[in-house]
């Protein structure tokens, strides 16, 4: 089973997406179900991992419900408000609604926040802390500035399970590695983390990458984390400002080099399931 590890829904007309600005006027409009489903088909995708794309209930909620009436949903990343004192009761609640099985991870847009020590508040770890008792995934969805925050976090919740989106969002555009490369690499030492191989597009140049620009990126991380703590995902529709989704499919495909057979099946479908426990 293929499985995108990473993708979103939103709709512009219905709520505030601030992250949303003119430069991103391009993919300002509504995406849904059914306008990602022939996509999936196309390349033999069979499930996908639904997450959050602003700092709402109501949102993970919805996406929940969408996911119940979504066969190839089969999880769903929202958010919750970690430093809510009730947090424990938040996330019970969310999974006795509509959709409530298929709540699998929860995800903050730490990158955003000001202080690049958010990560390590007190309040902030005690929701991490939650989200890991409640057999959730924390998605950590950073840059290089906050990485040594989250390279903390995971090593004082090790029973917390950990993924780093977009590969902590390297400076492909510059064509540079550093410090990017030795911030992420002491990840590939705690096994309670994995890496999304997705985002890529976007962090290149949008009107001239090529697949070659990611080989040195998905080189570094398959060093660092070897094969079995990879996975896929499109990150669409953000992807479109810079690639269709096949697009995106085939240039994650090329980049991962030489593989044998099972090391990709895994990447593209195995690995996601595990961690997320699809």
């Amino acid at each position: 089973m293929i499985v995108d590890a990473h993708h979103h829904f939103w709709d512009p007309a219905r709520a505030d997406y601030p992250w949303l600005t003119e430069e991103l006027s391009a993919i300002r409009r509504a995406f849904a179900p059914d306008d990602l489903a022939p996509l999936l088909a196309a390349v033999g995708v069979e499930a996908t991992v639904l997450v959050q794309t602003r700092a709402s209930i109501d949102e993970t909620r919805e996406f929940l419900a969408t996911a119940a009436a979504t066969p190839f949903i089969r999880g769903v990343v929202g958010w919750v408000d970690l430093t809510d004192p009730g947090i424990g009761d938040v996330l019970a609640g969310l999974r006795e609604g509509i959709g409530g099985d298929r709540l699998v991870g929860i995800r903050h847009q730490v990158h955003d926040e000001p202080d690049p020590d958010w990560l390590l508040r007190d309040d902030v770890h005690r929701g991490i802390q939650a989200v890991g008792d409640a057999g959730l995934v924390y998605d950590l969805l950073v840059r290089s500035r906050e990485l040594p925050a989250a390279l903390e976090t995971v090593r004082a919740q090790p029973g917390t399970r950990f993924v780093v989106d977009h590969l902590a969002k390297p400076p492909i555009r510059d064509r540079a590695v550093q410090p990017w490369a030795d911030l992420i690499r002491p990840f590939g030492a705690l096994d309670n983390v994995w890496c999304k191989v997705s985002g890529m597009v976007t962090e290149a140049d949008w009107s001239a990458w090529q697949p070659t620009d990611f080989e040195p990126y998905v080189g570094h991380v398959l060093n660092v984390f070897g094969a079995e703590r990879l996975l896929f995902g499109s990150d669409w529709p953000v992807c479109l400002l810079a690639a269709s989704y096949q697009q995106v499919f085939d240039a994650t495909r090329a980049a991962l080099g030489e593989l044998g057979a099972s090391e990709r099946t895994g990447i593209f479908g195995g690995n996601a399931t595990s961690i997320y426990r699809l």
